[in-house]
């Protein structure tokens, strides 16, 4: 079957990408084959195949129409919405944040879930592989609130666990100690806002960027809470975390329990916690995949080929089970 598609110019010139890359990406995405001629997309492939080809290429055009650049990730995002039974749009166009030129929003089904999760939760546990999102989007919603008076301040921590009895020898205060272990959160917000506005944050302690020890015996209230690399807590140190809310606060936790760095007589606060408040009203777990990934395609294969090698070969790496 072959179907014909005429578009305007200026879709057909935003689908052809540079060098044909949004074209062939597109055709990596469907069951048949995908011709660009001037401004007439050709379909061609079995009948259900060219259907659903038809279906991905009007989402698409629309959202050219309402600006959306397009790109191997919005591909994947409206592919994926449309397998769903989901609007890619509905998640396309749900901007989490702005700032200048940069433009943050859900690229999955899944992300989409969590940004609505988070927003409708006082606390969210995001769970899953590297690349998925879990701490960007948090960060970017964390900035959003911070904007709109929701919160007063940000608070960004992360066990330093890795460090262990090491951190003594490296060099500089405690702050410089445990800035490895936190550069990651500084990189989310250094991409969410102007530097300068960065660092007068930092100084007021609008923003708080500190190691999870620092939480201990404190009550967080108007505050946005991120705990990041949340795999690397002990059952304890995920209680006295999550004990730490205060009024008019939301807590997000991200990690990946298949990332686990501590010794293996600990079990990790992030597996659990799970099994305790799975059932807790005003907490909810998202759970990504590696269909989340989104960052370069080879980040999703590794991942895909890391998990296989954990399920069939590596026993240890699995989520341990409470005796």
């Amino acid at each position: 079957m072959r179907r014909q598609i005429e578009l305007d110019n200026a879709t057909a010139a935003e689908l052809a990408g540079s060098e044909d890359a949004v074209l062939r990406a597109l055709e990596g995405h469907l069951d048949c084959d995908v011709f660009l001629r001037g401004n007439v997309l050709t379909l061609a492939g079995d009948a259900a195949a060219v259907e659903a080809a038809s279906a991905v290429v009007r989402e698409l055009s629309e959202l050219i129409d309402q600006g959306h650049e397009i790109a191997e990730g919005t591909i994947e995002a409206v592919t994926g919405a449309l397998d769903r039974h989901e609007s890619p749009a509905k998640i396309l166009e749900d901007v989490v944040w702005r700032h200048r030129t940069t433009k943050v929003a859900p690229k999955t089904i899944n992300q989409k879930r969590y940004v609505d999760s988070i927003r409708n939760n006082t606390i969210t546990f995001g769970i899953g592989p590297a690349g998925t999102g879990k701490t960007f989007l948090a960060v970017a919603l964390a900035a959003a609130a911070l904007s709109r008076r929701e919160a007063n301040r940000i608070i960004l921590t992360r066990p330093a666990v890795e460090a262990g009895e090491r951190l003594g020898f490296l060099p500089g205060d405690l702050m410089a100690k445990v800035d490895p272990y936190l550069r990651p959160l500084f990189d989310a917000l250094h991409d969410m806002l102007e530097p300068d506005r960065v660092t007068q944050h930092l100084e007021r302690g609008v923003i708080e960027v500190a190691p999870l020890a620092f939480m201990r015996g404190r009550t967080l209230n108007d505050s946005f809470i991120i705990l990041d690399e949340a795999q690397n807590t002990t059952p304890e140190q995920m209680k006295m975390f999550l004990t730490r809310l205060g009024f008019n606060s939301r807590m997000v936790v991200t990690g990946d329990i298949t990332q686990i760095d501590l010794p293996p007589e600990h079990d990790s606060g992030l597996v659990v916690v799970a099994d305790i408040l799975n059932r807790v009203e005003g907490i909810e777990f998202v759970r990504f995949g590696e269909e989340d990934v989104v960052r370069h395609k080879l980040v999703q294969r590794i991942v895909a080929a890391y998990t296989e090698h954990s399920q069939q070969l590596a026993p240890e790496l699995r989520p341990r089970k409470r005796a």
